[in-house]
């Protein structure tokens, strides 16, 4: 499945558009604790177990997306935007929203 942030895909024609599509993958606060009592590999103000946790939640996000998008039929999501949101009574949960157009590819 090819997914892209662009409205298009160079070299390949849009036949039919199929709906806008989601994914959310949220960080509980446990784990937001868990990766700041564990930190022992900040350098530079930069956590490598942190980016982990994050990347590994895009992941997450992007694939329900994916998914959904292949339910539908389709060949592409285009116009992907990723949004990272502060949730929870005090801000002890991340989520990440994955949101696009699915489309079928001529």
């Amino acid at each position: 499945m090819t997914t892209t942030t662009t409205p298009n895909i160079e070299g390949r024609q849009i036949a039919q558009y199929l709906g806008i599509v989601t994914g959310e993958a949220i960080i509980g606060a446990n784990m937001f604790r868990d990766i700041f009592a564990s930190i022992r590999d900040l350098v530079g103000g930069r956590s490598g177990s942190y980016e982990k946790v994050l990347a590994s939640a895009r992941k997450v996000a992007l694939g329900e997306m994916e998914e959904e998008a292949r339910s539908l039929g389709a060949d592409a999501v285009v116009g992907v935007d990723l949004d990272y949101e502060v949730l929870g009574a005090q801000n002890g949960m991340l989520m990440v929203t994955a949101s696009g157009t699915a489309v079928k590819l001529g």
